[in-house]
């Protein structure tokens, strides 16, 4: 779940432990994903993951795949110090390993070719997305898979209709990210406009596309504490970051909903779910 930012100015103190929250809520979700690629008979040597952020999904491969290695790749040392720190309290210190730097080039590191390479939401980051999939075919051994986390859908947390404000503020919030998504992308360094046909774009990279899957993370009403915090971090990084796609009303009504002491609030109401699907493409690189 690695993302792309200016890595000196950035406040990664303030950051990963979002981060981790994130991919520690969505651990149902990706212990699925891993389960399928055993299931379809990965048995790698060598994991990589190619974004890994603090490294909560690199210490997941590294459960799914007890025989592996594991490096973590990312272009913010103190998210992969916080990586290290991780595996090394989970015990599995000796076989993890972490490599800093941007991606695509970063992987230019490795010792060998990667049997598994795992790129959560990673690619999307990069400014010609087409180059770097080119790049991470690249760096496969022979036989290796690439795991691409792109796509899904939006995650809904609350009813159509609140009690208050106008119903659909979910899909309005949608429509907003979109924009600030699609602005994200253009300001990208070296940024190349690309359909994001990824079983395509794999195949133009080279390999082979096996199969795309989306899998659920379906929490229902009432939330525990922590998936109650996620939501409640989600709905205020939309206000900040796609504040300005939202009218008056629709900024008023998330200022509600993050409002602790109020009941109808996300930190206080009982209807309060977390429903959402990510989606995975693999691909073999040729044996």
């Amino acid at each position: 779940m690695g993302h792309h930012h200016e890595h000196d100015d950035f406040d990664w103190a303030r950051m990963a432990p979002l981060l981790e929250a994130e991919a520690e809520q969505f651990t149902p979700l990706y212990t699925q994903v891993l389960d399928r690629l055993v299931r379809d008979g990965a048995d790698p040597g060598l994991v990589v993951d190619a974004g890994s952020g603090p490294g909560v999904v690199s210490c997941l491969l590294a459960d799914a795949f007890p025989g592996a290695r594991v490096v973590a790749v990312d272009g913010a040392e103190p998210l992969l110090a916080r990586a290290r720190d991780r595996a090394a309290r989970q015990g599995i210190g000796d076989r993890f390993g972490t490599l800093a730097g941007d991606l695509p080039g970063a992987l230019d590191g490795l010792e060998y070719p990667a049997d598994l390479l795992w790129a959560g939401r990673s690619l999307h980051h990069l400014g010609d997305q087409r180059a770097a999939l080119t790049a991470f075919a690249g760096h496969l051994a022979p036989g290796g898979t690439l795991a691409l986390l792109e796509g899904g859908l939006p995650a809904r947390c609350l009813p159509r209709d609140l009690g208050f404000g106008r119903p659909g503020l979910q899909a309005r919030l949608d429509a907003a990210h979109e924009e600030t998504f699609a602005r994200m992308r253009r300001d990208l360094p070296g940024s190349v406009a690309v359909t994001e046909d990824w079983p395509a774009l794999l195949t133009a990279a080279g390999l082979t596309h096996t199969g795309t899957r989306s899998f659920l993370l379906d929490l229902p009403a009432p939330l525990d504490e922590p998936a109650r915090a996620f939501v409640a971090a989600l709905f205020a990084r939309q206000r900040a970051m796609a504040g300005e796609f939202l009218d008056a009303g629709d900024r008023a009504a998330l200022d509600r909903l993050l409002d602790p002491d109020d009941e109808a609030g996300v930190h206080r109401r009982t209807d309060l779910f977390l429903l959402t699907a990510l989606t995975v493409h693999t691909a073999v690189r040729a044996g």
